[in-house]
């Protein structure tokens, strides 16, 4: 499972309407936000979903290094089997979901506990609340980074904000996006597409037919692309400076 830089982009948040604290285990190291401080519920909430996902890649070796889809397996836990299913729909492998699907599954069962929940993973971000919301674009030495964010209002189903990137942190990336962020439906599928897209971005002249690409996997949204001083975006972004 992979591992990730130190997170100084989490030193941007300011919004202080939820308690906010961060819960580690092993490669999962997850920001939340919630009503109250719940540490201990993440921590069993991520166990309870990390054990079943390393057993599975015990037994399975090969799904931890495939770069290209899956076949479904209907034996195995609903986290890898969601896994699975973002990988096929953005055409790679089932590990380009990770960071999203434990942010997601983390984000959901959070829900019984506190009624806004926001679960960030890697810069993968789960996102239920009440109240709109504006996250960041972290693009590492673009000029854009942080200076642009994208309004989220996530009333009545949860949102997922996921970003890959060519040029930063040590997640696998065959293109050179500095950020490549797809909103979703879901924070699995979010984080498998934003790495699908990222891949297909080396130059300029790529952003515009890798976000059509992008508009066509089914419960992808919206997304934004930055590669240099260059941004694009498509489906349902409201873009808003920092």
């Amino acid at each position: 499972m992979k591992s990730y830089e130190n997170r100084t982009y989490r030193s941007l948040i300011s919004d202080k309407k939820l308690a906010s604290f961060r819960v580690v285990v092993n490669e999962t190291d997850l920001l939340v936000r919630a009503d109250r401080p719940l540490e201990t519920e993440t921590r069993d909430l991520i166990l309870r979903h990390r054990t079943p996902l390393e057993r599975y890649i015990e037994q399975h070796p090969e799904f931890v290094h495939r770069m290209i889809p899956l076949p479904q397996d209907r034996l195995a836990s609903p986290i890898v089997r969601t896994m699975i299913t973002a990988g096929q729909k953005a055409g790679v492998g089932p590990m380009a979901a990770v960071a999203g699907a434990i942010a997601e599954y983390v984000g959901r069962d959070l829900l019984a506990h506190s009624k806004d929940v926001i679960v960030e993973n890697g810069g993968d971000i789960f996102i239920r609340t009440g109240f709109p919301v504006v996250a960041a674009i972290f693009a590492g030495k673009s000029s854009l980074s942080s200076k642009l964010g994208i309004r989220i209002d996530s009333p009545d189903r949860p949102v997922a904000v996921c970003t890959s990137s060519g040029t930063l942190g040590h997640s696998l990336s065959l293109g050179r996006a500095d950020a490549a962020v797809v909103i979703s439906e879901s924070a699995a599928l979010g984080d498998a597409a934003a790495t699908s897209i990222a891949n297909m971005v080396s130059g300029r002249q790529d952003i515009e037919p890798a976000i059509e690409f992008g508009k066509k996997i089914e419960g992808v949204l919206g997304i934004v692309v930055v590669l240099d001083e260059e941004i694009g975006f498509g489906g349902e972004v409201e873009l808003v400076r920092i």
